[in-house]
């Protein structure tokens, strides 16, 4: 769906206008369509600063420099600060010296990216405060910036897993992270690292399941997997199945029509990656729905056909992948959540408990399976432009799409991005978190 004030505010007489008001004046976000380069910051300008103590300088520019990047000598599409020394008021005041002169010089739909010390190995109180004082640092710095299309994010790393930041400083600085800002996770050496990690075609040769496929942001992800060389299962109610097949043909993947709450279901699964594929790499949990009412009016078929489809069907189906060992080493579970089971919504009880428990559900599961390298995590989307959005009345729909850093409205590809990144060997230092794709939204942690 079009962003109109986007569109006007590029108008020459009405767009002056439009900003007189104080109305919002977007940046029109920088996405990337084509599948991973070998050298994706080709052209780019990046500046790496530092802290005393620091240690993952080497590692961090060695990432920017092999993705083709170039040390800036004035305008910056790329700031990365090593923060990874941080300890005391005093390093809070050097990251404070480093950005403040240098922030009018970062290009629009530029990135920021800030690793921080890893709270776990922090010694100390003040050493953990400081090193939890970097994540407000972030989200305050993302909201002044993100009216020029700049995203800031921060990851703090382990010492043992620097060795495994090359894919996440691909993505937190490339294209694909438009509409990723304010977030902070955390790379661990938690999970078992795969032998290599390509830089191209990264999913080829995987085999890949994605629930709710049909339409919005379950059609996209399928999608941006099939992109990377991912063999794709697609599956979504049997009243889609005709919109499904031609999804999975044009895919050359396979069409599962199937109500992901029946009893079967599960079973029907597994049976079907057994004996066409004979095991999964990647399992994407995007079906789900909701039934918004109120508590006090919700009917007892309304909490509980949420739970089913939004909880209660994605432990079953991933219990009968892993009671017959179908789940490959170096796999990937990810789960949509969603801002509500962040932040709550009104009328959505049964819909935020569900996604909340999602949350907690992957970082359960994260530890259970890190020796044989699979990670669990979640993306939680905030407004994303879907079929679903356009049915909302237009002020709504307007309040929805600018209650953000970036003023605007997420694409499913923008969770497509962040799901894909997620399924990929570099994302192997990443397990048992929660990503909010929302363009920062204001509202949630």
């Amino acid at each position: 769906m079009p962003d109109t004030l986007i569109k006007i505010n590029r108008w020459p007489v009405i767009g002056p206008i439009v900003r007189a008001l104080g109305l919002p004046h977007p940046t029109e976000l920088q996405r990337s369509f084509a599948p991973y380069a070998a050298l994706p910051f080709q052209g780019k300008a990046f500046l790496l600063a530092a802290t005393a103590g620091a240690y993952a300088s080497s590692e961090l520019e060695a990432a920017l420099r092999g993705a083709g990047a170039h040390a800036a000598t004035a305008a910056i599409d790329l700031f990365v600060m090593d923060a990874s020394g941080c300890r005391s008021v005093a390093d809070l005041r050097a990251v404070y010296a480093a950005f403040q002169p240098r922030l009018k010089s970062i290009a629009r739909n530029g990135r920021v990216l800030l690793v921080a010390p890893s709270l776990s190995e922090a010694i100390g109180p003040l050493a953990v405060s400081v090193a939890r004082g970097l994540q407000g640092f972030i989200r305050s710095l993302g909201k002044e910036l993100g009216r020029r299309g700049v995203t800031a994010n921060l990851v703090s790393v382990d010492r043992a897993a620097v060795g495994r930041l090359d894919g996440v400083v691909r993505f937190f600085c490339g294209p694909q992270c438009a509409y990723v800002s304010g977030q902070a996770l955390h790379v661990t050496a938690l999970a078992m690292a795969p032998d290599s990690r390509p830089l191209t075609h990264v999913l080829a040769g995987k085999v890949a399941l994605v629930t709710g496929a049909a339409r919005g942001i379950g059609l996209a992800t399928a999608e941006r997997l099939a992109q990377e060389g991912a063999k794709v299962v697609l599956l979504d109610v049997p009243a889609a199945a005709e919109e499904l097949g031609a999804v999975a043909t044009r895919l050359g993947g396979s069409a599962l029509a199937l109500d992901i709450a029946a009893a079967g279901t599960p079973a029907a699964i597994a049976r079907c990656v057994r004996d066409s594929f004979g095991g999964i790499d990647i399992v994407v949990h995007n079906a789900g729905i909701t039934r918004d009412r109120s508590l006090a009016k919700m009917e007892q078929r309304e909490w509980d056909q949420v739970l089913e489809i939004n909880l209660a069907a994605i432990t079953a189906i991933d219990q009968a992948l892993m009671d017959e060992s179908l789940l490959r080493e170096h796999g990937r579970v990810v789960c949509l959540s969603s801002i509500s089971g962040i932040a709550g919504n009104f009328g959505q009880t049964n819909y935020a408990t569900s996604k909340a428990a999602l949350i907690a559900y992957v970082a359960a599961q994260a530890p259970l399976h890190a020796a044989d390298g699979v990670t669990f995590n979640a993306v939680a989307p905030g407004f994303i432009e879907t079929p679903m959005t356009r049915k909302v009345p237009f002020l709504t729909r307007e309040i929805g799409r600018r209650l953000n850093s970036l003023s605007q409205g997420g694409q499913p590809r923008d969770v497509a991005e962040m799901v894909t990144f997620l399924c990929t060997p570099g994302a192997c230092g990443i397990s048992g978190q929660t990503i909010r794709v929302c363009g920062q939204g204001l509202m949630g942690a």
